[in-house]
Parts: C-alpha cells; sequence; structure tokens
C-alpha cells in the first residue's frame, strides 16, 4: 500500500492499494475513535461495496448508519444535502462521530459538505471508487453542492481526516468512466510534469496505482502550498472552466472528466492561436486525448458557453481567471475580462 502525507491546516494521509475496503473500519478506528459512522453512498455504489464496508465499520466498533441517495450530478443539490444533515441530527450525531464517503465525485463532495456543516463541522473519511474522484476531489477539501447556475457554488473547504483509495473498485468502472479519471490525470501532466502526461497516455492498467499516487502527490503540492485557492491551486483548474460551461450546456449528459478533456482541448488550441504557448503545444494535448479517446472540443459555440463560464465560481468581479498552457508540463493563469475571456476562449472552439 502507498501512503502519501498531505500537509494542510490538518494534516491526513491517502492510502492506495488493493483489498483496502475489508479493512478499512479498523485503519479508521486507529485514527478516529468515535461511537457512531454515517456510511454516504449513492445508488450504484452501494449495492457494489456498502456491505462491505459498513461490516468492517461494525466490526471495528462503530455504530454504522447509511444514508444512500440516487447517483448523479443531478442529486448533487441542497435538497439532498438536507436529507443528509437531517439523517445526521435524527441519529443525534455529535462532533465526536464521523462520515465516511464511500462512492465518486458526487458523493464525496457532498458528503464532505455535510461533514463540513453539520454541528460546525464533523469529521469525514474519503473512501473514493472511481478514478477521477482517486485523484482529483477526494484530496484537498474542497466539498460543495450544485446550485441552479452553476456547479459547486455552495460549497466549503473542509479537509478529510484521512483518504483511502481501494484500486479493486476501478475493476467495476466501465470504460467511459474510466476516461474521466485519465482526462484529470492527464491535466496534472499538463499543468507541471511532462513526464507523467506521456505515462498517462501511454498507461497501462498494471501502473494505475503508481499513476494515482503520482497525481495524488502533486496536489498534495499545490495545495499544501495554497490550501485555499488564491493562488496557485488555480492551476488544478485547467479545463475546468470551459468544461463545467460545456457540462451545464450538456444538462450534464457530458461527465466531468470528459467535459474537462474538451476544455483543454479549447484552452490549449486558444492559447497557441493567441502565440501564449510552445509551438505544437495544442497538438500534442489534442493527439494525447485522442489516443485516450477522449473529446478534444465541442459543438455548443461561444454564444452558449459565454454566459456560462460567467457565473463559474472561478469568475472574479469583472475577471476570470483561465488556466492555459505555455507548453506541456509548464501552466499559468491568465486573468481576463469577461468580454475578452470569451473571445479568447471563441479562438480555440
Amino acid at each position: 500500500m502507498l501512503t502519501i502525507p498531505v500537509n494542510t491546516s490538518k494534516p491526513y494521509e491517502v492510502h492506495i492499494g488493493s483489498g483496502i475496503l475489508d479493512t478499512v473500519g479498523a485503519r479508521i478506528r486507529a485514527l478516529l475513535p468515535a461511537a457512531r459512522a454515517m456510511l454516504v453512498s449513492d445508488d450504484i455504489v452501494a449495492p457494489l461495496y456498502g456491505a462491505r464496508v459498513a461490516k468492517s465499520l461494525t466490526d471495528a466498533g462503530y455504530v454504522c448508519d447509511t444514508f444512500v441517495f440516487q447517483s448523479g450530478e443531478a442529486r448533487k443539490r441542497l435538497s439532498t444535502l438536507e436529507g443528509v444533515l437531517e439523517r445526521l441530527a435524527e441519529l443525534h450525531y455529535t462532533r465526536s462521530d464521523i462520515v465516511v464517503a464511500l462512492g465518486g465525485g458526487v458523493v464525496g463532495d457532498l458528503a464532505g459538505f455535510a461533514a463540513a456543516v453539520y454541528a460546525r463541522g464533523i469529521r469525514y473519511v474519503q473512501l473514493p471508487t472511481t478514478l477521477l474522484a482517486a485523484v482529483d476531489s477526494s484530496v484537498g477539501g474542497k466539498t460543495a453542492v450544485d446550485l441552479a447556475h452553476g456547479k459547486n457554488l455552495c460549497g466549503a473547504f473542509h479537509q478529510p481526516s484521512a483518504v483511502f483509495c481501494d484500486t479493486d473498485t476501478l475493476g467495476t468502472l466501465t470504460e467511459h468512466q474510466i476516461g474521466d479519471g485519465l482526462a484529470e490525470m492527464l491535466k496534472y501532466g499538463i499543468i507541471c510534469d511532462e513526464a507523467l502526461f506521456e505515462k498517462v497516455r501511454n498507461y497501462q492498467n498494471e501502473t494505475m496505482a503508481s499513476l494515482i499516487a503520482r497525481c495524488v502527490e502533486i496536489k498534495r503540492d499545490i495545495v499544501s502550498e495554497d490550501e485555499f485557492d488564491r493562488g496557485r491551486r488555480q492551476l488544478l483548474n485547467l479545463g475546468h472552466t470551459v468544461g463545467h460551461a460545456i457540462e451545464a450546456a450538456s444538462n450534464f449528459s457530458m461527465t466531468h472528466g470528459h467535459a474537462v478533456a474538451a476544455g483543454m482541448g479549447v484552452v490549449a488550441r486558444a492559447a497557441e492561436a493567441a502565440n501564449l504557448c510552445e509551438s505544437g503545444t495544442a497538438q500534442r494535448v489534442c493527439d494525447a486525448l485522442d489516443a485516450l479517446g477522449l473529446p478534444k472540443g465541442t459543438t455548443f459555440g461561444i454564444e452558449t458557453l459565454a454566459p456560462l463560464m460567467l457565473s463559474d465560481k472561478k469568475a472574479d468581479g469583472g475577471s476570470i481567471n483561465l488556466i492555459v498552457p505555455r507548453s506541456v508540463g509548464d501552466c499559468t493563469v491568465l486573468r481576463k475580462s469577461k468580454e475578452d475571456a470569451a473571445a479568447f476562449v471563441a479562438r480555440g472552439l
């Protein structure tokens, strides 16, 4: 098992390996002695792993309660959050108890936000079951739900007490779901690690644990430097401003990782058209997306995407911070007015 320490305001460790779920209760208990554990999951993941995790928690001495909601981005809303909070209150959870998030990014974001606001903050543990959640949303402490006007507009920074990634869960993912995770992994390579970029482009299943670990290390280093997203952490949003707009325009029929892939292709082409990056960078990015079977653009026009970009949480007053590559392995923050940002993105469509 690989263990990666994360040194934020509340330090914790990310554990990556095979066969973790059956012993996760004892592992959590060693870190977080408590009376009750609320296992939050969705109706796809819970039938696969819920009983095993619940038994592990019970065997470790927890009273294990469950909250299972319908899967999908459309359920990452205040109404579902209210259900979790009411369940915690009904069962008289206190700050000494814990929340355990079992699932992908939607589950982790929502359960983490519930932990952040219930009783003004209780401890929680992330058990990511998708590649996307393992390399991205389970680490770093961003928790949120969506509002009608945009993704993740209602949330809080709340670091987990631990993350346990059982790589065996990746075996139940579809090729499309693996692609969602590969897009985020490729993002890390474009941001600051050209060698990782090439490894992800040519990935093999047997190297997945080490690739996950490298992505977590990169996110760890960036988050440790800028926990509250005021500086360098913004680099992690490569492809996301355009990607979130594509998700919303598709009514979330396009999944997050694929939308981010399309967003990276768009901003890479826009950056090269504006002479902001090394010649050939956009082609390298798009070739890698092609090799992984990921989209490198969108059929939505700027007239559709621009209003959605402007409502993104990364908009700041009259400006938007776009993340653009200077080369593969080197990205920068490009601050533009909302009007100029739309014109810039249009060059990459």
